[in-house]
C-alpha cells in the first residue's frame, strides 16, 4: 500500500511540475483549439430547419451582472430576426454564436430605454461582423425614426474611423447604420395585421397595454408549422391570448409585485422616496407570472417562457417564490428564462428543445 501511495504521489508531482513549467504552452494550445473549432465556423449548421428562438436578455432596469436587458433574437429557416435590444444583449448574442450575416430586420416592441439601449451595438454587429451593404431594417412604433436618426448620428464617427482603419471592403459604407419602419395602429384595439413577409416566414404585430407608454407592440413570427408570440410590455390581456392562440410558445414578461413591492418598503424606509415612488408604480403596467400563465393556458399554448424579470431571481432558490401560483395555472411547460437559453422548434414536428449556451 505504501509503494502505491508512494507511486501515486510521484506521478501528482510530476503532473504539478509540467503544470507549472508548461501552463504557458497549455494554454495556447487549448487557446488554438477553440480557435480552431470556433472561429469562422456556422455552429447554426446543424440546427434543423424551424424555428429558433435566443433568449439575448431576460432582465430589466435593475442591476444584474448575468443579464443584460429584454432581447429575443430569432432564426425562422435561413432568416435572423431580432426583437428588442436591451443594453448587453448583443455581446450575449455574440456569445451564442448567433448568425449576423443572417440577420434580416430587428423589431421594438416599444421605446422605453431598457428595450433599445443596445441597438448603437446592434448596428454595429449587424453592418461589420454581418457583411451588410444596406441599413439594417427596423420596425418599430411611431417615434422609431428618431430613436434610429439618434443612434446613427451618435456612431457616425465610429462608422468614419472603422471605414479608414479596414477599407470599404470590408467596412462596407453602404451597410452603416439602419433604416426606420414605423408599425402604426389607429386605436388600442385594432386587429394583428403582418408586418413582415418574407421566404415562408410571417411575423404579425398587435398593439397591448403598456399604458402610459403608447404605440406598444407585441409580434407573432409564424415558420412552416410553428409559431411563436413576443408580448413585449403589456398588462393580462384577452386580446394577446387570443392573438397567441394555438402557438407553440409564448415569451411573456413577467413582473412579481410582492417583491417589488419589498424592494419599494425598504427604499422609503432609508429615505429613498423617489425609488419607493418607482417600485409603486411599474407593478400596474406589467403581467404577473399568474396573469401570464393564464394567458398562455387561453392561448392553448405548448411553453411559457418568462422573461424581462421583475426582479430577476438572483438564486434558483428564488424562482419558486417568483413564479408564485403560475405553476398551477398553466398546463404546459413553464419556464424562467436565463441568457444564453434557446429554444427551439423543428419545423413538421411538435419537438420544443430548450438548451442553456452560456
Amino acid at each position: 500500500m505504501k509503494k502505491v501511495f508512494a507511486a501515486l504521489a510521484v506521478v501528482v508531482g510530476f503532473a504539478a511540475i509540467v503544470f507549472f513549467f508548461g501552463q504557458r504552452q497549455i494554454g495556447e494550445r487549448l487557446f488554438e483549439s477553440r480557435v480552431s473549432a470556433q472561429a469562422g465556423t456556422d455552429r447554426t449548421a446543424g440546427l434543423p430547419d424551424g424555428l429558433h428562438a435566443y433568449v439575448c436578455g431576460s432582465g430589466s432596469p435593475f442591476p444584474d451582472a448575468r443579464r443584460a436587458g429584454p432581447c429575443i433574437a430569432v432564426l425562422a429557416g435561413k432568416r435572423g430576426f431580432i426583437f428588442d435590444v436591451g443594453s448587453g444583449s448583443m455581446r450575449k448574442l455574440g456569445a451564442m454564436a448567433f448568425p449576423f450575416n443572417r440577420l434580416d430586420a430587428a423589431f421594438l416592441t416599444h421605446l422605453h430605454s431598457d428595450h433599445l439601449d443596445g441597438m448603437g451595438e446592434m448596428m454595429l454587429q449587424a453592418w461589420m461582423a454581418g457583411g451588410r451593404s444596406t441599413p439594417l431594417p427596423v420596425y418599430g412604433p411611431p417615434g422609431t425614426d428618431a430613436v434610429v436618426d439618434g443612434f446613427i448620428a451618435a456612431y457616425t464617427p465610429d462608422r468614419e474611423y472603422r471605414i479608414a482603419h479596414h477599407g470599404p471592403e470590408v467596412a462596407r459604407p453602404g451597410g452603416f447604420g439602419a433604416q426606420s419602419n414605423i408599425i402604426a395602429f389607429e386605436d388600442a384595439e385594432a386587429e394583428a395585421r403582418i408586418v413582415y413577409q418574407a421566404d415562408g416566414v410571417t411575423i404579425r404585430a398587435i398593439p397591448v397595454d403598456h399604458s402610459p407608454v403608447d404605440n406598444a407592440l407585441a409580434f407573432r413570427i409564424e415558420y412552416k408549422d410553428r409559431a411563436m408570440v413576443i408580448s413585449g410590455d403589456t398588462v393580462r390581456s384577452a386580446a394577446l391570448a387570443a392573438f397567441a392562440d394555438g402557438t407553440d410558445a409564448i415569451f411573456h414578461d413577467a413582473l412579481n409585485s410582492e417583491m417589488v413591492g419589498t424592494i419599494g418598503r425598504t427604499l422609503a424606509e432609508r429615505g429613498n422616496t423617489d425609488g419607493a415612488k418607482i417600485m409603486a408604480d411599474i407593478p400596474d403596467y406589467h403581467t404577473s407570472p399568474e396573469d401570464a400563465a393564464r394567458v398562455a393556458q387561453d392561448a392553448d399554448t405548448k411553453l411559457l417562457v418568462l422573461y424581462h424579470l421583475v426582479p430577476a431571481p438572483p438564486t434558483v432558490l428564488l424562482n419558486e417564490a417568483f413564479l408564485g401560483d403560475a405553476e398551477a395555472l398553466f398546463q404546459g411547460r413553464l419556464e424562467l428564462a436565463e441568457d444564453g437559453m434557446r429554444v427551439s422548434l423543428p419545423a413538421s414536428t411538435d419537438r420544443i428543445e430548450i438548451e442553456q449556451l452560456l
